[in-house]
């Protein structure tokens, strides 16, 4: 991210964690950077909307949003999020469910819950204002080694080597690191290069440069090595072997589990949610009841929420993936009459499909609503209850 120079004054490089403090610039450092920093001046990415700002807030949340996901669809959420959140001490006075709900849809929602908790941490600790020491943003939730340095570098004109997914697969492809970057031996190889090729100056264009030349030339499959400042001296090109760095992530058997989401739906068309507790998946997430057993359905229905339903229609099922698991939803349509007993209470609420849209919900949660919207269900048969 091509930054403003700081409005602050910029404070010297600290010796990075598991790493030796790097001194002079070696010929190899200016060299390498030279090239990176050239390139990136030409071609790579300068009008992202959180470049050529002077807010440690905006760069922060741009790294953690980017953690994990593409550019393209990061760009929406972070507009719509720093117009709801213009600053830090809005998102650490606003409420998780608000936060949650504009992250809603970005996936890998433990991102947002420490986005919140961090803020909250810099209103407490920090009286409002971003902290600038290297130490005191790592210490902040769900910043790690990279994420700090970035921000450090991006906000504060900092020292300090990032490895992020795109960062790894250059410094891999060009100096033949084998092995999946995964594992610690690789890792600390890949930070060793990371500092060692620091250079002096430049260090925002440089950054910049090695996420860009990831993301945009050297690829993970495809890269577009005759566009690379780095080609001449890439190890993998030399050996046609592009592919084989960095090495994949050990193929691990993924398991599959299931469960069935109960659809409450009353007569006048509005849905019963209910708040996940956090953490875990989808932690303080609206959602439907779960359970294991399609058949029990109307006796859950009585059973837990005093709910008669009077038909149970079930949905097409929905397959979603997870890191280290895959996830069947059955979902299941209870048409339910007057509750038995009152089924409002805190994490509990009853909204039409369309309100439901406001809420912090996960992707296949949304789904389901956006077929009960639709004229066809998708509905694959129905359940007698009892």
């Amino acid at each position: 991210m091509e930054q403003k120079p700081s409005s602050r004054k910029a404070v010297a490089r600290k010796p990075m964690l598991g790493a030796a403090a790097r001194s002079d610039s070696t010929p190899e450092a200016v060299d390498f950077g030279g090239s990176v920093i050239a390139w990136q001046h030409r071609d790579g990415r300068h009008h992202l909307p959180w470049q050529n700002v002077d807010d440690p807030y905006r760069i922060w949340l741009s790294e953690i949003m980017l953690q994990q996901t593409q550019v393209g669809a990061v760009v929406p959420y972070f507009q719509r999020f720093v117009s709801r959140f213009p600053t830090v001490r809005d998102l650490a006075r606003a409420s998780e469910d608000e936060v949650l709900a504009m992250w809603s849809g970005l996936g890998y929602y433990a991102r947002a819950r420490n986005l919140h908790r961090a803020a909250q941490r810099i209103e407490q600790t920090h009286e409002g204002r971003f902290p600038d020491r290297f130490e005191d943003i790592l210490a902040l939730p769900g910043v790690g080694r990279s994420t700090a340095g970035a921000i450090a570098v991006f906000a504060f004109g900092q020292s300090f080597p990032i490895l992020d997914g795109n960062v790894k697969r250059v410094l891999a492809r060009c100096f033949g690191v084998e092995g999946y970057p995964g594992t610690s031996d690789v890792a600390a190889r890949l930070w060793a290069l990371a500092e060692r090729l620091l250079p002096e100056t430049g260090l925002r264009a440089y950054t910049q440069g090695l996420m860009d030349l990831g993301a945009q030339v050297c690829t993970r499959s495809h890269p577009h090595c005759s566009d690379c400042p780095l080609a001449a001296r890439c190890v993998a090109r030399s050996l046609g072997r592009t592919d084989d760095f960095p090495a994949p992530r050990p193929r691990k058997h993924r398991p599959r589990r299931t469960t069935v989401m109960l659809i409450m739906q009353q007569s006048d068309g509005q849905i019963m949610m209910e708040k996940r507790p956090s953490p875990g998946i989808w932690g303080g997430l609206w959602s439907f009841p779960e359970t294991d057993d399609v058949a029990d359905a109307a006796r859950i229905c009585i059973a837990r929420f005093g709910l008669e339903a009077e038909a149970v229609d079930a949905m097409v099922p929905i397959e979603h993936g997870f890191t280290h698991f895959s996830l069947t939803i059955s979902p299941l349509v209870c048409r339910v009459i007057h509750p038995a007993r009152a089924t409002e209470q805190p994490g509990r609420v009853w909204v039409t499909p369309h309100e439901a849209e406001r809420y912090a919900i996960p992707v296949p949660v949304r789904k389901l609503i956006g077929r009960l919207q639709g004229s066809s269900t998708a509905r694959g048969g129905k359940i007698q209850p009892g």
